[in-house]
């Protein structure tokens, strides 16, 4: 299980804190949508589980550990602008291949063509470019999923496309998912749990429907 716990995280240029106190889990297979408005500490949340930014205080663990810091990361994050996450001198097959192999059915699941990954990446569209993002993170090494807005640059009809492939997959491996997102409508229709994050505090829905 992945676990936050007390997360605080303060920006070095900011008087306010980024994160205030978070504190969330997730099981094997599992979905958790957090959803909130812009500048409401979504993308540092998702930067500070996937080990890419230091807490200030509190810890986020799997299994009661803290997550290696060196090889593969067993909690990958995917990103909504996917042009700064591949190297412009590699094809997308190659940069694929860095992460794992998969086989055809993965790749049909997400509409990726044999073509499109002979292909650099200032030769696909955005979209293009986010199917590959995900499925190379995707590893079976994965252990937890961290989207945020990932398929935002996705037209409404293959998002939801996408976000079918990701759930069969993910539940088929017992990887479990964090989804952020501005669209309440989208975490609701995947997510097992929801969460909001507003000015840096995570409040749970089920909280808020009691608290109606």
């Amino acid at each position: 299980m992945l676990e936050a716990r007390n997360i605080h995280y303060d920006h070095a240029a900011q008087a306010a804190s980024a994160l205030r106190g978070v504190s969330l889990s997730v099981k094997p297979g599992a979905v958790v949508g957090v959803f909130g408005a812009s500048g409401a500490g979504k993308s540092t949340l998702a930067r500070v589980l996937a080990g890419h930014l230091r807490a200030t205080a509190g810890a986020v663990t799997i299994d009661g550990a803290a997550p290696p810091t060196r090889g593969f990361k067993p909690i990958q994050l995917v990103f909504q602008n996917a042009e700064t996450a591949f190297n412009p001198r590699w094809k997308l097959g190659d940069s694929l291949k860095e992460s794992w192999t998969p086989d055809t059915s993965v790749l049909a699941a997400f509409e990726i063509s044999p073509g499109l990954l002979d292909r650099f990446p200032c030769e696909v569209s955005g979209g293009e470019l986010q199917r590959v993002a995900l499925v190379r993170a995707f590893s079976p090494a994965t252990r937890f999923l961290i989207c945020d807005e990932s398929s935002a640059m996705i037209d409404p009809i293959n998002q939801a496309k996408i976000w079918k492939s990701l759930l069969t997959l993910a539940r088929s491996r017992r990887c479990g998912i964090i989804a952020i997102a501005h669209s309440r409508a989208l975490l609701e229709a995947v997510s097992d749990r929801m969460f909001e994050l507003n000015n840096g505090v995570l409040i749970s829905q089920d909280q808020a429907r009691n608290r109606a």
